[in-house]
C-alpha cells in the first residue's frame, strides 16, 4: 500500500479504520459492501461503507522523497483541527493522521502492512472491537497459519541428496502456480513442495476465517511462499508476518494481528514458538518432505521424496485438520448458547479437545526419567488435555498403561488384567489426528537386556 492512500487528510475512526482494511484487503473479504452496512459500529450506529475518498497522490518510491515531506505537505492543506490528534499509529515517526512527529512511539509494530508503521495499544483495541463485530456478524473468525512443515516444506538446493535429484525434472511451472505443487525458487535458491490438500484447505478454510500467514522465516521467503500458496491474494491478501515483524525474538504472538485473541485459532507444528498463545493453538503434526527436514529433527531415515512418496491427501494432516476446524466453527457459531459477542473459540477449542479421550485412565511406565515429576511432563499434560485421567497408581480402573518397555511390572499387569498396553506415540497420534486411535496400532515390544 502507498502512503498516499493513507488517511492523512482526517483523524476519523472511520478512515483510519479504512485505511487498514484496505492495507490488509483480499479477494476473501468478508462481504459485499450491502452486507457490510449491517453490522454496528461501536457508537450503535449503522457503519456506512461509503468512505471518503482520499486523494491519490501516486505510489511513493522512498529514493525519491521522504515521508516526512509527504506528510508535512500533506498535513499543510488540510483544515486546522478541533480536537488534539491522538497519534493512532504512525510511520517513521510522524503520525499517519495528522503527519505530527511522534517522539514517545508506543504500542505494536505492524511492518507487514506498512514498513515502519506502528499501531498504538488504543487504537489496537479499538479496531479489534470493530472487526471482531464485523466479523462474527458474517460467522467468521480468525485463523493464523505457519508456514514451513505445516503448509509445505522447504529444502536449500545444495542440501538435496543424491536420491533426490529426480526432483529437479519433475518441478512445475512458476508461470502457473495454482495446480502446481513441486517448485524450485532460485530467487531463494530453493525447492518447495506444498503439502498434500493444502490447495483445498486454504479454499475451503477461506470461507470460515479470516487467514494471515506467520512465519519464523524471513520476510523475503514468506512472501515468495505466499506467491505460491496464494497467488490471486485470494486467502490473505497483504496478511504476511515474518520473523521480521515479530515483537520478541524467536517467539511468535497474537499481539501483531489485528483479530481478537477470542476468535483466533493457530496452526503450526511447533508448540515453544506460542508459549503466551497456547489456548488458541492446534498443534500440526510436522511435513517432512526432503531429506533435510528429516535430518533437522534428528531422523536418521529416508525422506518422502527419497522413498519417491508423500503423505495421503484424503487421510493427511491438512484434510484432517480442516474437519477439525469445520467442527470448531460450527460448534461457536450455532451450537452456543452464550451471546455472540461473549463467546471465546479457546473454550471451543479445549472443550472438543476433551472429548477425543474421554473415559480413559492412564498410568506410564517408564516413560518419564527417573525423578522427573510425571504431571509435569509433556505426554502426561497432553493426554490430559485429550480428556483423559492420569495416575501413578495402578487400579482396576485403569484403562490403558503407556510404556516403552513391555517387560516392566506395570506393563505385565495390564496384559495380566486385560487393559490396553499402549506405546507412548498413541497419545501423540491421537493428539494429531483429533481422535482416539487403534490401540493395537501402537504395541509395546520389550526392552532387550
Amino acid at each position: 500500500m502507498s502512503l498516499a492512500e493513507s488517511p492523512v487528510h482526517s483523524s476519523s475512526s472511520d478512515d483510519f479504520t479504512g485505511f487498514l482494511e484496505r492495507a490488509l484487503g483480499s479477494g476473501s473479504s468478508h462481504s459485499s459492501p450491502d452486507e457490510e452496512a449491517d453490522y454496528e459500529s461501536d457508537d450503535g450506529s449503522e457503519r456506512s461503507t461509503k468512505r471518503r475518498k482520499v486523494e491519490n497522490l501516486g505510489s511513493i518510491d522512498e529514493t525519491q522523497g521522504s515521508t516526512s515531506q509527504i506528510f508535512v505537505e500533506e498535513n499543510s492543506e488540510a483544515s486546522p483541527k478541533k480536537d488534539i490528534c491522538t497519534h493512532p499509529g504512525s510511520v517513521k515517526d510522524l503520525c499517519i493522521v495528522c503527519g505530527q512527529r511522534v517522539d514517545e512511539k508506543s504500542g505494536v509494530p505492524l511492518g507487514y502492512i506498512h514498513k515502519d508503521f506502528w499501531l498504538n495499544n488504543d487504537e489496537i483495541d479499538r479496531v479489534r472491537s470493530t472487526d471482531i463485530k464485523k466479523s462474527l456478524h458474517l460467522k467468521k473468525l480468525y485463523l493464523v497459519l505457519d508456514l514451513d512443515h505445516t503448509l509445505l516444506n522447504s529444502t536449500h538446493l545444495n542440501h538435496m541428496t543424491a536420491e533426490e535429484e529426480y526432483l529437479h525434472s519433475q518441478t512445475d511451472s512458476l508461470q502457473d502456480v495454482s495446480d502446481g505443487s513441486l517448485f524450485r525458487v532460485d530467487v531463494m535458491h530453493m525447492m518447495t513442495k506444498l503439502r498434500p490438500f493444502v490447495r483445498k484447505f486454504l479454499k475451503e478454510a477461506s470461507e470460515m476465517f479470516e487467514m494471515y500467514i506467520y512465519t519464523m522465516g524471513e520476510r523475503a521467503y514468506a512472501l515468495e511462499m505466499a506467491k505460491l500458496l496464494d497467488p490471486r491474494k485470494e486467502y490473505f491478501g497483504d496478511r504476511v508476518i515474518s520473523r521480521d515483524d515479530g515483537t520478541q525474538k524467536h517467539q511468535k504472538g497474537l499481539d501483531v494481528v489485528l483479530g481478537h485473541e477470542s476468535a483466533a485459532l493457530i496452526l503450526d507444528d511447533t508448540e515453544n514458538a506460542w508459549t503466551k498463545h497456547k489456548d488458541n493453538l492446534i498443534l500440526m503434526e510436522r511435513y517432512h518432505f526432503f531429506r533435510s527436514s528429516c535430518h533437522q529433527f534428528g531422523f536418521h531415515c529416508k525422506s518422502l521424496s527419497e522413498l519417491k512418496s508423500d503423505e495421503s491427501e484424503p487421510e493427511g494432516a491438512l484434510a484432517t485438520v480442516l474437519e477439525v476446524l469445520k467442527r470448531i466453527h460450527n460448534m461457536f457459531f450455532y451450537e452456543s448458547k452464550d451471546n455472540l459477542i461473549d463467546r471465546d473459540v479457546r473454550q471451543v477449542l479445549k472443550t472438543l479437545r476433551k472429548e477425543i479421550l474421554k473415559g480413559c485412565k492412564i498410568v506410564f511406565s517408564r516413560v518419564f526419567p527417573s525423578k522427573f515429576q510425571a504431571e509435569n511432563h509433556q505426554l502426561w499434560k497432553m493426554a490430559e488435555q485429550l480428556g483423559a485421567t492420569c495416575s501413578t497408581e495402578l487400579d482396576l480402573s485403569v484403562t490403558h498403561v503407556v510404556s516403552t518397555d513391555a517387560g516392566t511390572e506395570k506393563s505385565r499387569w495390564a496384559v495380566k488384567e486385560k487393559k490396553f498396553l499402549v506405546h507412548p506415540q498413541w497419545i501423540e497420534a491421537s493428539n494429531y489426528m483429533w481422535l482416539k486411535q487403534a490401540e493395537d496400532k501402537f504395541p509395546v515390544n520389550q526392552t532387550k537386556t
